[in-house]
């Protein structure tokens, strides 16, 4: 071993561990609470270096992004190298949580806008070294478009996709290159050591000492250990192979093997010489197109001695044992041992354990494995620079959002949407929708037109409904099958006449049941016309005894019987009225143009005043269905929820011909009935949504909705029952409680009161 470090002779009179040499300005950044000082070009991590701090606490350090140990929080962004981050004044850095789990940003943090920037070359070089300056020259001299990226100039880059596209990280943006060629051309990364003591401060790889060193860093008592290049100098050179490391949290000791004997080298910072690893990640992203790999990047890996015992991935905390441990339980390849330990899906996405992860493998037996898959992203990034150009909220809110919110309402994210859950009283709009009349949001309903001489053949082969009998200003409740059967959705049909139909599904269901319908329609062959008008249209329900009553005083127009609808005027706005209950109670859904939502909320509001109107949000919402037996697509269904087992069967015309799902009912329909959705009744309270009914000692179904009723006066919930030994149990306990097995129609089983 040996290398060719430069010894220098010790200072003996020397007790600092680092001492800087050079000088260094009064700006400062803020670590910590403490305050930084740095010189001109430094790296925040040159400048903690200078006043002996290590970010991370210990572990090697490569000063070239391969590593996770100077991973900080810089104003406010986490994952973020201190190494790659330059020291300027003003700067907020702490140090990445011992946890691993960094703070999410302040809720009122304002977000940075990202830039997404398009450009167009024929050629993308990615490393700015010399292998990379001179690929860029040789194209540059065939008259080819070229860009370089070059983390040390600020343009990192993150991923290939085909096409080819390049992806990168800017002070300006994130950048998507499209090219013909791709040059791979980013190096080579060091090999930190892994043995036990590894995780102590001092630890510097050889690269990242020699320049320590020309920034005027004295690393004190110096050993070299291994292959050392002459640009790093080092007090001794520590003889043998490295076997660990010794300390408490700071290096003090390098213990290395010589024939067989082991030697004790006291040390204030070790060099360690293990060989390189190639750079090869953004490569291997790119192996299904024709990528060129130049300079250090095509070298062959570095092999190092197998770890007996030790850290083997930093990022994820993988010890060699639980290598050994997941390699006994039959995960003997590289893919095998990354999924079966996390190693190599931390931040340095297997640069420091990959090398390792070989030699592992290599030890016991198996062929020398390439290292595994690379996918992007090949550096974390910010949520803001994954959405880059990308301007649609996360979240949907309603045209109706801020009324809610300056009604006080608790918002939560419920079907892609921000909806009111609750406006403080629950019972108070509970109360206002079963005795008087209360205004919902329920804008978030999928609403679609579908046209064109083939609709009404479409239709009758995606729903197991009998279209073709839905007269026009008629409206019908139905289900959306998949092939096996089962219930994806449900919604309404409306027919406006021959050829044309309204639909509604729920509210996050809209996106699916376009795409479905489209590409169902498409293979049939059939002529159709589809129009999306989620987003375009609002909704307000207005429910209630006195929802007739307050709306007469809104329109002059007719008012559309039960499951009808028409097209009127309501406080001067023009809305399409569907008069469907969700609630149980009279009620008429108001689709109305978007940018007219809050002018008619506020309509409806004034006019129903000397009424009791009241607004109602989701958690009273969904008691009131709950009582009615109402079911949630997605709540009370399962994934194979069939409508014999959801009590649904109504909704399913036999006697019509073909449509999706058919002959999977037809098959099922002829086995025993093996479990079903029920009602449950409780007295006193109701059991908690989840619970398991039990018949006896006989594990028998789960409660997927609950709510004490104050109509019925007891608990109410819906549920799966599961037979037991081939029969449906009488009784049954949940939540400790004994419970009923009734209709799930709680309330006005007959339905008189939406009829009225």
């Amino acid at each position: 071993m040996g290398g060719g470090a430069r010894k220098v002779a010790p200072d003996p009179t020397s007790t600092n561990r680092c001492r800087t040499l050079g000088a260094v300005s009064d700006d400062t950044f803020d670590f910590a609470g403490r305050d930084i000082t740095f010189a001109p070009g430094d790296s925040a991590l040159l400048a903690l270096t200078r006043h002996g701090i290590h970010p991370a606490g210990g572990g090697p350090l490569c000063f070239a992004g391969d590593c996770p140990n100077c991973l900080c929080t810089v104003d406010g962004i986490s994952y973020v190298r201190a190494c790659q981050t330059p020291a300027e004044v003003g700067v907020r850095i702490e140090p990445h949580p011992t946890n691993g789990e960094p703070p999410l940003p302040a809720w009122d943090t304002e977000a940075k806008t990202v830039a997404a920037i398009h450009r167009r070359a024929d050629v993308v070089v990615i490393g700015g070294g010399e292998s990379g300056q001179a690929a860029r020259q040789q194209a540059a001299d065939a008259g080819r478009i070229v860009e370089l990226l070059d983390t040390n100039d600020g343009a990192e880059a993150i991923a290939v996709y085909p096409g080819p596209i390049v992806v990168a990280r800017t002070a300006d943006g994130m950048v998507n290159i499209e090219c013909d060629d791709i040059v791979v051309a980013t190096g080579a990364a060091e090999i930190q050591p892994i043995v036990p003591g590894s995780r102590l401060a001092g630890l510097w790889t050889p690269r990242a000492a020699a320049h320590v060193q020309a920034a005027g860093i004295d690393l004190g008592l110096t050993v070299a250990v291994g292959d050392v290049s002459d640009d790093a100098a080092a007090t001794v050179v520590a003889p043998g192979e490295l076997v660990r490391f010794e300390g408490e949290e700071r290096l003090a000791a390098v213990i290395t093997m010589v024939d067989g004997a082991e030697v004790r080298t006291e040390a204030d910072n070790a060099i360690v010489g293990l060989g390189i690893h190639p750079r090869t990640g953004l490569a291997r992203m790119a192996n299904f197109m024709d990528v060129e790999v130049v300079g250090d990047a095509a070298l062959e890996p570095t092999v190092p001695t197998c770890p007996s015992s030790g850290i083997a991935c930093p990022c994820s905390n993988v010890t060699v044992e639980q290598l050994d441990d997941i390699y006994e339980r039959g995960f003997t390849h590289m893919e095998l041992l990354k999924r079966g330990t996390l190693a190599g899906t931390g931040t340095c996405q297997g640069s420091v354990c990959t090398p390792y992860l070989r030699s592992f493998l290599q030890d016991r037996g198996q062929e020398l494995q390439p290292a595994f898959t690379f996918r992007p992203m090949a550096k974390q990034l910010t949520m803001n620079e994954i959405a880059a150009g990308s301007h649609l909220p996360a979240l949907a809110r309603t045209s109706l959002d801020s009324v809610h919110r300056d009604l006080g309402a608790q918002m939560d994210r419920m079907g892609g949407w921000w909806r009111p859950w609750t406006y403080g009283d629950t019972d108070a709009e509970y109360a206002a929708v079963r005795e008087r009349v209360s205004l919902g949001d329920v804008s978030t309903l999928g609403k679609m037109i579908l046209t064109g001489p083939d609709a009404e053949a479409s239709l009758q082969r995606l729903f197991p409904t009998d279209v073709s009998t839905i007269k026009p200003g008629r409206s019908r409740y139905v289900l959306m099958l998949n092939e096996r059967g089962y219930v994806m959705d449900d919604g309404m049909i409306a027919r406006e006449h021959d050829g044309t139909f309204f639909l509604t599904f729920t509210s996050g269901g809209a996106s699916m049941a376009e795409m479905w319908i489209r590409d169902w329609s498409a293979s049939w062959g059939h002529d159709i016309r589809i129009l999306n008008q989620t987003m375009s249209l609002g909704a307000i329900n207005v429910t209630g005894p006195l929802a007739k009553e307050l709306l007469e005083r809104a329109t002059d127009d007719d008012l559309p019987p039960f499951l009808g609808h028409c097209n009127i005027t309501v406080a001067g706005v023009p809305c399409k009225v569907l008069r469907v209950s969700f609630t149980g109670e009279l009620s008429f859904e108001l689709h109305h143009p978007v940018d007219r939502s809050v002018e008619l909320w506020t309509a409806l509001m004034d006019l129903g005043a000397d009424l009791g109107i009241q607004p109602h949000a989701i958690e009273a919402l969904f008691r009131l269905r709950l009582e009615k037996g109402h079911i949630i697509v997605g709540i009370d269904t399962d994934y194979d929820s069939t409508p014999r087992r959801l009590q649904h069967e109504w909704a399913v015309n036999m006697k019509k011909g073909d449509f999706i799902g058919r002959t999977a009912i037809e098959r099922t329909n002829r086995l025993a009935l093996d479990k079903r959705l029920v009602g449950f009744r409780t007295e006193g309270r109701a059991p908690f949504e989840g619970a398991v009914v039990w018949s006896g000692s006989d594990y028998a179904g789960w409660v997927t909705s609950a709510a004490f009723s104050p109509t019925i006066g007891a608990g109410v919930a819906l549920g799966w029952l599961e037979a037991v030994d081939g029969e449906f149990p009488a009784s049954v306990t949940i939540d400790g409680l004994d419970a009923e097995i009734v209709s799930p129609h709680f309330y006005d089983p007959e339905g008189a009161r939406p009829r009225a």
